[in-house]
Formats: structure tokens, C-alpha cells, sequence
């Protein structure tokens, strides 16, 4: 059973045995390759498939579908196992499981009852997958499920989740799913976005909100809390790191103070692997959901795992008012701009979730998007395929990408 504990309930982490955090970096292996004249790291995963590839296998002629995968119910994540398996995880809490890429799904697996925590991570160096779980809706005690055969089945672990330097425990609900960074000084470690609630989702405690993150160093047993999000207000949120070790952090907001703009995305950055965020600043190019609320909207955002290029994902409605218009948009220079974007579902589109496909297994070159839609849809669709959409302004689609 997970013995969790915070200032907000009774349970509190039990002891943890320390694991050293180089075991678990030396699970990544690192072998040099030639990218471009360059030289480079290539990191595999330890299924022995790289963990990143070449622009290529995203190209080609392009490629779209969509179908169903839940009737009923809220919240997608969507996530890779280090075979290529694609988990769709879903409202309280299920996953279906693919095999084939998205082709076809298997039947509906409980990991465990309660509300969805979001945030769902595949470890690249063991291959485990860790999904959140709370009783109700947060602020509420938390377990974390983890699957060792690639969602087939899942168990409890203890877990010890520590305080942010504001001295509050972070909530999990309702952020895109974690990563294991691959690059900079902390490869092998697990992190996720998180969240303050104030003690509760009320609109008079907007403004009390923030965002953080939790990372890993032990393969997922002991959390630090990093510091929080500089802008209050704040909830549901990405990370994405690059390729210089970098990572983008773009979030949702609830609330702005007055002469900010709270119908665009906010974003900042980390050089410390998530410990701290600097730069925080408003992405004009992104909208925070339907433009005619400033309750914003939960999006996702995944890094194309494509060795020494900074090409990012974004998903959210892109509608005048109302949660409908799912978009997606493209980034080439890891955040700095996004000149492009492509609709993807015309009806209803609410929260989304973005994952990439693996080099080297049967998802290789495919993006994959899980949204709320009468249920829940999976989109899928390649890079080619995006790219004939529509210009926005922001930016230009670099030269190289026409040369590929």
C-alpha cells in the first residue's frame, strides 16, 4: 500500500530506501554517434531501442486517422512503453493498450478506482510505467500505480513526495504526462508537472494557485518538489526537455492579475533539470483554450524524439469560443516560435494529451493525440501531414525541414 502523507491528510511517506541515483543513470546507455558533421550522444532505452531517431521517420507521405477508444468519462494521458506499446490511460483510472501503433486496442484495464492524476511516465531506464491516482478530487491522498509488463497489470508502491519551498505537498491533477530526461546533467531522472490548489478548486482561490513540478533520481520512489511556477494563477501544465538538456515548461492558467493576458499560454524555462523556472513569459502564439474565457483549458505537448532537433507538439481548441476546434501546433526552435498549425477534429475537443512513437518499434514516426471528445478519441498523424497546415505568423518553418 502507498503510505503518502501530507499537511492535508493523515498518511505520510514511510521510510524510503535510498536507491544511488548512478545506478540509474548508467541504465541509459550513451554511445556516440555522428549527427551532421557533429558529434553527439546517442541514448538508448533499455529495451535497446534508441530513444531518438532521425527527422525521417516522421516524413514521408502523409498520414492521418482517428477513432474511438472510451465512451463516457474524462481525462487522457497518453504514453509510450519502451517496446513501442501505446497506453491510453482514462478517467478513473483505466488504460487500453495497443500493440500495433494505434491500429487496434485491447480491452479496458482497471489500474485503479479513483480520479485521475495525470501525468502518467514511462521510465526509459527500467521500462517501468507510473501512473497517479487520487481518492477524489484533489487536494486527496495519492497513490502511485506502477506496471512492469507494459500496462498489462499494475501495482501499489511507497512513495515519498516532498514538500516545495513554499512548504505545500503538490496535488497531481490534471498535468500532460512526465518524462525521463536524456540530456544535461541529470539523465535517468523522472519528472512531471504538478500543482497547487490552495486547499481547494474555487474560484476565489485562483489567484492562491501555482504550478510546480516533481522529479525523481530513484526511478520513482522519492519526489522533490521543484520551485514553483513564477505566476500565480496557475494550473495543468507541460514540460518538454531539449536537446541542449534544456527544458520548456508551458502551463495553463486560471486567473491573471489585471493587464495580463490569461487566454494565452505562460511559459518559462529550466537549466537545472527542473529544479528552478526562469525567463516566465506569455506565449502570444498558443491560445489557453476557447478565446472567449479566461478559464483556459488543459493542453498537451510532447518533443519529437529526433536526435539534435528541438521540434515540439502543442494541442489545444483553437475556437473563438466554446471547447471545440482541436489544433495542433509545431514548433522547429523548441518554443521560440510556432509557425504552423493544422486542425485536427472540427467537434467537441476539451482536454488533450500528446505522445510520440518510438525509433525502432511498430509506432516509429507517428505522433498520437488522446482527447476528451464524447468520450475519448486517439488522433494519429505524421509530421508530413502537419506541415500542410496553416501558416501563423509566428515564425518560419526552418529550410531544413523542405530538404528532409
Amino acid at each position: 500500500m502507498n503510505k503518502y502523507k501530507d499537511p492535508r491528510g493523515p498518511l505520510f511517506a514511510a521510510s524510503v530506501k535510498p536507491v544511488i541515483a548512478a545506478l540509474v543513470v548508467s541504465a541509459l546507455t550513451v554511445l556516440p554517434s555522428c549527427t551532421k558533421g557533429s558529434q553527439k550522444e546517442a541514448v538508448f532505452t533499455v529495451a535497446g531501442h534508441p530513444a531518438e531517431g532521425t527527422l525521417e521517420f516522421f516524413m514521408g507521405d502523409p498520414k492521418f486517422d482517428v477513432q474511438q477508444v472510451y465512451k463516457g468519462g474524462r481525462f487522457p494521458n497518453i504514453v509510450v512503453g519502451v517496446d513501442g506499446t501505446l497506453l491510453a490511460l482514462w478517467g478513473g483510472v483505466k488504460v487500453r493498450r495497443s500493440e500495433d501503433g494505434g491500429e487496434t486496442w485491447g480491452p479496458e484495464i482497471l489500474i485503479a478506482d479513483g480520479f485521475m492524476g495525470g501525468g502518467a511516465i514511462l521510465n526509459e531506464t527500467n521500462g517501468e510505467i507510473l501512473a497517479f491516482v487520487e481518492k477524489h478530487h484533489p487536494p486527496a491522498p495519492l497513490t502511485v500505480y506502477r506496471s512492469k509488463d507494459q500496462g498489462k497489470t499494475w501495482s501499489d508502491m511507497e512513495v515519498s513526495i516532498k514538500p516545495d519551498a513554499n512548504g505545500n505537498v503538490p496535488s497531481m491533477h490534471m498535468n500532460e504526462h512526465g518524462i525521463t530526461l536524456r540530456h544535461g546533467k541529470h539523465p535517468g531522472r523522472l519528472i512531471r508537472a504538478a500543482r497547487y490548489y490552495a486547499g481547494k478548486n474555487e474560484r476565489s482561490r485562483w489567484p492562491q494557485h501555482y504550478t510546480t513540478a516533481i522529479y525523481s533520481d530513484d526511478t520513482g520512489r522519492t519526489w522533490l518538489a521543484s520551485d514553483p511556477f513564477p505566476a500565480m494563477g496557475t494550473g495543468e501544465a507541460t514540460i518538454a526537455e531539449l536537446a541542449d538538456g534544456r527544458l520548456y515548461y508551458n502551463s495553463r492558467r486560471h486567473w491573471a492579475p489585471e493587464g495580463e493576458n490569461p487566454r494565452r499560454r505562460w511559459i518559462a524555462w529550466s537549466k537545472d533539470g527542473g529544479k528552478s523556472w526562469k525567463d516566465l513569459s506569455i506565449c502570444e502564439a498558443l491560445p489557453d483554450g476557447p478565446q472567449n474565457a479566461d478559464y483556459g483549458c488543459m493542453g498537451g505537448l510532447v518533443c519529437l524524439p529526433i536526435q539534435g532537433r528541438d521540434i515540439l507538439i502543442y494541442s489545444n481548441c483553437d475556437s473563438p469560443e466554446g471547447r471545440k476546434l482541436g489544433t495542433v501546433w509545431a514548433s522547429f526552435d523548441g518554443g521560440k516560435t510556432w509557425p504552423l498549425k493544422r486542425l485536427v477534429h472540427e467537434g467537441s475537443f476539451a482536454y488533450s494529451s500528446l505522445a510520440a512513437g518510438r525509433p525502432k518499434t511498430k509506432n516509429e514516426g507517428w505522433i498520437y493525440l488522446h482527447f476528451e471528445s464524447g468520450g475519448s478519441k486517439v488522433a494519429r498523424f505524421n509530421l508530413t501531414w502537419l506541415l500542410r497546415g496553416t501558416k501563423t505568423g509566428d515564425g518560419r518553418v526552418p529550410k531544413w525541414l523542405s530538404s528532409s
